[in-house]
């Protein structure tokens, strides 16, 4: 498993030019002068008008330029040279400033040495790290005294589906490490792409309890019965902006998000 940061790298490496030109992202509005960032996480973050972000695992950087509209100092990291390289040049094209770095989240401290405001992630992000209370450390060395934590992410219950939610496949525990082959990407399922990745799954208590283990107070945790991606691929538009999945509306959890405060 020592090699699962190279495998998932060139996973993530050969997804950023299908990701960047696909309606999924939707890069044109973004250029435009829309937000990429959802109401659930912009109304969490608040008024972010000079205090200093970091964003986590931030892919091409669409949502980490989107927190620089709204008037943040912005950093974003993420593990995929590609993905950086290809964050720079939006940066350059919406004329957004941003820092970009590229780095394991593991291996943060040794490319960053400033604390933040807030620090921020979303949307698929935990699964691809084995060890969460490693990267609860990271998380709280990297904020401020007084300092957030704003979170969003897909709900673990929805991963302990088979793709078409027909039953139980995986555990809802971190029992080890998943290993897939996919074909395509979430952006676009009919892509010519095979990809191998590993993934894990990350109940809510170790979510939580990762956190609470680093020194970082939980002042809110919230579930939501919707996702507002189309996430996962058999989910429906069931109001503006909410997808759900056929049969289970309302009756599952598909997205938390949280806010945690470094005391």
């Amino acid at each position: 498993m020592s090699d699962y940061i190279d495998i998932n790298r060139k996973m993530w490496n050969d997804r950023v030019d299908l990701h960047y030109h696909s309606a999924f992202y939707g890069v044109d509005d973004f250029l435009s002068g829309k937000s990429s960032l959802k109401d659930i996480e912009i109304r969490l973050l608040g008024d972010l008008l000079g205090l200093h972000v970091l964003h986590l695992q931030c892919h091409f950087g669409m949502d980490t330029l989107s927190l620089a509209r709204m008037g943040a100092m912005v950093t974003g990291v993420d593990f995929s040279d590609k993905a950086i390289d290809t964050a720079v040049n939006l940066s350059r094209a919406s004329n957004l400033e941003a820092e970009f770095i590229c780095s394991d989240i593991y291996k943060l401290s040794e490319v960053i040495d400033k604390q933040f405001d807030v620090v921020f992630t979303s949307y698929g992000t935990i699964g691809w790290l084995p060890d969460l209370n490693r990267w609860a450390d990271v998380v709280a060395s990297c904020l401020k005294p007084g300092g957030r934590f704003i979170m969003v992410e897909f709900h673990p219950v929805i991963w302990m589906f088979d793709d078409r939610f027909q039953r139980i496949e995986y555990s809802y525990f971190n029992t080890g490490p998943i290993i897939e082959t996919t074909q395509g990407s979430y952006a676009d399922r009919n892509a010519k792409l095979e990809s191998i990745s590993y993934g894990w799954n990350h109940s809510t208590a170790e979510v939580l309890n990762a956190l609470i283990r680093s020194g970082l107070q939980i002042r809110s945790f919230e579930e939501y019965d919707y996702s507002p991606y189309k996430v996962p691929e058999v989910s429906v538009e069931t109001d503006e902006g909410k997808f759900m999945i056929p049969g289970h509306e309302h009756q599952i959890p598909m997205i938390f998000s949280l806010e945690a405060i470094r005391t």
